[in-house]
């Protein structure tokens, strides 16, 4: 009994022993200098380096020294594990110009020649576009559109009022023809119109500018139109236009529109008017300054995805300043009211 007392821990001490000795050699590896070793001669082009493990800390080990120059063309790192700490690793001295770089691939690195299969500029990928041709963006395809935004019979006057405009050409450019009026149905007849054509372009995110030529039935004159439209605070439609007529005369049309929704189909629209002149015309009925207002409020209904509004509604006209005393003068009625019922639509 005495021999296995001391046995055991002899065979306990010895097994220690075994198990540390690996251990101390691979601490005492990451304090090795390599500095003085040369592996200029060595013939490495049969070395399997696939069981090779680095990825203990070799952050002290100085390779400055070591020279690669050798033949390793043939050498096989496939297995290395290089995953260790290599951050304080110095290759400043290493010599690897012998080494053969020809079937490294780098075709992942940017830069360089694009691989096959890249995109094409064009987004087509090699397909073809079929009969329509290549595709181009909606703003700069040449569109047209016509909008009738009055078309409606006054009771009380016994006449028709219209207001339309129609458009041609792109976001950026257009030409547009716009023109609004009366028509008496008793008596003579009479057509009071103001016709523009004109070239229409954006000048900021809500407004556009006009500029063109008018003609108009009233005073049988043409004229030098410029204007500007667009949606003003609170989402009202605003617009402002100035006719040099022929013989000097300046007309000034101001007008403003806010629509006011009930529900989905239930609109309310009022609108104002106001009509002014440079100077007086008393053939024409024309004083100088502010000449006429008006004011109506429809109440549409919209149909057929908005595009079909009838309406009914209340218009009302004024004469302002001096054209007072003209139509006074002459027998004419200085205000009027009148029920007004009619439809809008735009396609």
């Amino acid at each position: 009994m005495k021999i296995y007392k001391v046995g055991l821990p002899f065979i306990g001490m010895s097994s220690l022993m075994l198990l540390m000795s690996p251990l101390a050699n691979a601490a005492e590896m990451s304090h090795m200098d390599h500095g003085s070793m040369d592996m200029s001669g060595m013939d490495m082009s049969g070395m399997d380096h696939s069981s090779m493990d680095m990825s203990g800390n070799m952050s002290d080990m100085d390779h400055s020294g070591m020279d690669m120059s050798g033949d390793m063309s043939d050498m096989d790192h496939s297995g290395m594990d290089m995953s260790g700490d290599m951050s304080g690793m110095d290759h400043s001295g290493m010599d690897m110009s012998g080494m053969d770089h020809g079937s490294m691939d780098m075709s992942g690195m940017q830069g360089g020649e694009a691989p096959a299969d890249a995109r094409s500029p064009d987004y087509s990928n090699g397909v073809p576009y079929g009969r329509f041709g290549k595709p181009v963006m909606m703003g700069s395809l040449p569109l047209w559109g016509v909008s009738v935004d009055d078309l409606g019979y006054q009771f009380e006057e016994d006449q028709i009022n219209y207001e339309f405009d129609t458009w041609y050409g792109t976001d950026s450019n257009r030409v547009t023809l716009r023109s609004e009026g009366s028509i008496q149905t008793k008596d003579d007849k009479e057509i009071d119109s103001l016709t523009s054509l004109a070239y229409w372009k954006p000048l900021s995110i809500f407004w556009n500018g006009e500029a063109g030529v008018a003609y108009d039935t009233e005073n049988d004159k043409s004229a030098v139109m410029a204007g500007i439209a667009g949606t003003a605070p609170y989402f009202i439609e605003t617009d402002a236009r100035a006719y040099l007529y022929t013989d000097g005369q300046v007309r000034l049309d101001l007008g403003a529109e806010y629509e006011w929704r009930l529900d989905q189909h239930w609109v309310v629209i009022p609108e104002v008017e106001l009509t002014a002149f440079s100077k007086d015309d008393t053939d024409n009925h024309i004083t100088k300054g502010f000449n006429e207002f008006g004011a109506d409020v429809r109440l549409t209904y919209e149909m057929l995805s908005r595009q079909l509004a009838p309406y009914v509604g209340i218009s009302y006209e004024t004469a302002l300043g001096n054209a007072r005393d003209l139509r006074r003068q002459e027998d004419e009625a200085v205000d009027s009211s009148s029920v007004t019922a009619g439809v809008k639509f735009w396609f």
